[in-house]
């Protein structure tokens, strides 16, 4: 069963609209066998040019399922998301199923739908076709953001001169910048 957390950042969470959430996102449960007890955080934003923006995290024991949708119309932006977190309970079925075909157990029990089903043809291949090898070299944060925007690239791995932990800075879709620090 999943249990919601509706928050709503310039919008009022009308009981209107929790239920399509809540009716909406729980369609994913279908794809379990056994009764998923896990929390849905949902966060609906409008911004000042009326755009929506909807971020559901679904965290459970052996994966993490999150999707964000940006759209004009709230309720458009929901019925996407459904399709995406969909879309990764497939693709993560699909892996499952590859990769422990005579195992029984994974610790993550899929039921077997038509849809389901289908998505073993939606098979997709990761293959890494490059491979890079360089110095990280120790800088802080400002400086990472300057060299990444000098090369034109979304994200830049660093050495932070201060903690000497490895860190990325990336570019976020709204043109801000954003920092992973690892521990």
């Amino acid at each position: 069963m999943l249990n919601f957390n509706i928050r709503g950042e310039n919008i009022e969470v009308t009981p209107a609209i929790r239920e399509y959430v809540e009716n909406k996102i729980d369609k994913v449960e279908r794809y379990f066998n056994e009764d998923v007890n896990a929390n849905a955080n949902v966060n609906l934003k409008v911004y000042n040019d009326k755009q929506t923006k909807v971020e559901v995290t679904i965290p459970m024991k052996n994966l993490t399922l999150r999707a964000e949708e940006r759209h004009n119309d709230m309720y458009a932006a929901v019925d996407l998301i459904v399709d995406k977190l969909e879309r990764q309970i497939r693709k993560h079925k699909t892996k499952v199923n590859r990769k422990f075909r005579e195992r029984e157990g994974t610790g993550l029990y899929f039921a077997t739908s038509q849809a389901a089903a289908d998505a073993t043809t939606e098979e997709e291949e990761y293959s890494i076709v490059r491979t890079k090898q360089f110095d990280l070299k120790p800088m802080d944060q400002e400086e990472a953001v300057l060299q990444m925007n000098m090369l034109g690239h979304d994200f830049y791995i660093f050495t932070d001169a201060e903690s000497n932990g490895t860190n990325i800075v990336y570019k976020r879709k709204d043109g801000k910048y954003g920092l992973i620090e690892t521990t």
